[in-house]
């Protein structure tokens, strides 16, 4: 590996322009003792940097790009509809053409509001649970991120996890207050926190595959249990499908466990790539939504024209394919690659997988919620992750995000980062000792 000067030295100047040099915190690299890399394009299952450094690429844009980076299609999508225009602000076919497929594929959803981000579609369905309830509080579980949003930057995972911030100044008393929270996976403290405030409670809201502190796989009873209490107690029971959504399958991890939500929040993957977000549901619950109802959400640029086109781009391409029995293959092959190394290695780390996600916990503990998922040794981690860079391997830079396979990645490309992966470990434990 090249030594990142040009990243280096960009870094130093955007830190004097970009609070902490980035527009996202995680992107800092500090929960890895590095600098973070300043990427100068990126191709398929590659990126590269400004100093010329390739790297095989398991961050995706984080998440969004299940098909690669510039895929040809998407690319000319955009262009295409580019040249007639970025952005009218206005209503355009491509919005409804984007609205059916994400209805046709999710049965839950009969009618969508397109929005620019997931933080702005979690954001938005919150306020219209409770509008639709009349009630104030929402509940969330340790570890879930669901964006920035007030309410819910409490014991939140992603970059708040990394940084070892639980919460976030700046937020209200009374808007923490709002804001109930239990142990992912357990459906003794659900019951507890509905025995308790069950009657005030307008909203469960959950990522159905938890993505924000590692991957942490949900037992399916569990989430059983959040669609009866919920319906038990006359709250909804919100999926934020922001990561998990055209993931595991074409359409939400919903249509694969049968566990039907209220309303779903989607982004990433539906957008191609670039900025989107949506929430959808029942008909008699997005009625309630201005102009039609009374609950007022807006956005500028919602539904432009150019993510509209990737998105329809991306969901086509997965709808007429074999596209997800080829990333289960590739997760599989991996996994299986990476248990062999740990194995040769003496060691005992925990891999949670799903589809083409997967997660390397630096501990022996079975990582099945936030208190599991924290006792992972992160200083290895950091160490494993400074020598799998330096062997050409990009992943996200924190022990509590996702890795992510696309379909340009080939079983080349996994047997290429296994080795990898392999003296990585081997490094960092070197260096450990």
């Amino acid at each position: 590996m090249n030594e990142p000067i040009k990243s280096r030295a960009s870094f130093a100047r955007a830190q004097e322009l970009i609070p902490g040099g980035v527009n996202s915190p995680v992107r800092a690299f500090k929960a890895v003792g590095l600098d973070p890399l300043f990427i100068e394009k990126a191709s398929g299952a590659k990126i590269y940097d400004i100093d010329s450094n390739e790297f095989i690429d398991y961050v995706c844009s984080w998440g969004p790009l299940i098909l690669g980076h510039a895929h040809p299609e998407i690319v000319e999508a955009i262009c295409h509809a580019a040249e007639m225009g970025t952005s009218y602000g206005a209503p355009c076919e491509k919005e409804i053409e984007l609205a059916e497929l994400i209805c046709d594929a999710i049965p839950s959803i009969d009618k969508v509001r397109m929005v620019n981000s997931g933080t702005e579609a979690t954001m938005s369905a919150a306020r219209l649970a409770r509008a639709y309830t009349g009630r104030d509080k929402i509940l969330k579980f340790e570890g879930c991120y669901h964006g920035h949003a007030d309410s819910f930057l409490i014991k939140a995972g992603s970059g708040l996890l990394t940084s070892g911030v639980p919460t976030s100044p700046g937020i209200p008393v009374d808007y923490a207050g709002s804001t109930l929270v239990t142990r992912y996976n357990d459906i003794e403290s659900l019951q507890k926190i509905f025995d308790l405030s069950g009657k005030d409670i307008a909203a469960v809201i959950i990522e159905p595959i938890a993505g924000n502190m590692g991957l942490v796989i949900p037992e399916k009873e569990f989430l059983l249990e959040c669609r009866r209490i919920t319906d038990q107690y006359g709250s909804l029971l919100i999926f934020d499908e922001v990561i998990s959504g055209f993931r595991t399958c074409y359409g939400g991890y919903q249509n694969l466990i049968n566990v039907q939500p209220d309303i779903t929040t989607l982004g990433k993957i539906i957008g191609g790539g670039l900025p989107v977000g949506a929430y959808g549901g029942r008909k008699e619950i997005m009625a309630r939504v201005a102009p039609e109802g009374d609950v007022y959400q807006a956005g500028t640029l919602s539904g432009n024209p150019l993510a509209m086109a990737a998105g329809l781009a991306t969901l086509n391409l997965l709808k007429n394919s074999d596209l997800y029995s080829y990333l289960e293959d590739l997760g599989q092959y991996m996994v299986k690659g990476i248990k062999e190394s740990l194995v040769s290695l003496g060691l005992e780390y925990e891999i949670n997988h799903l589809g083409s996600m997967f997660s390397l916990f630096f501990t022996r503990k079975k990582v099945t919620d936030y208190d599991t998922a924290v006792s992972s040794d992160t200083h290895i981690f950091a160490k494993f992750y400074k020598a799998l860079l330096g062997e050409g391997v990009y992943f996200p830079p924190s022990q509590f995000e996702v890795c992510f396979i696309s379909s340009a990645h080939t079983k080349r490309d996994i047997d290429t980062t296994v080795t990898a992966i392999g003296k990585a470990l081997e490094s960092s434990m070197q260096e450990a000792n």
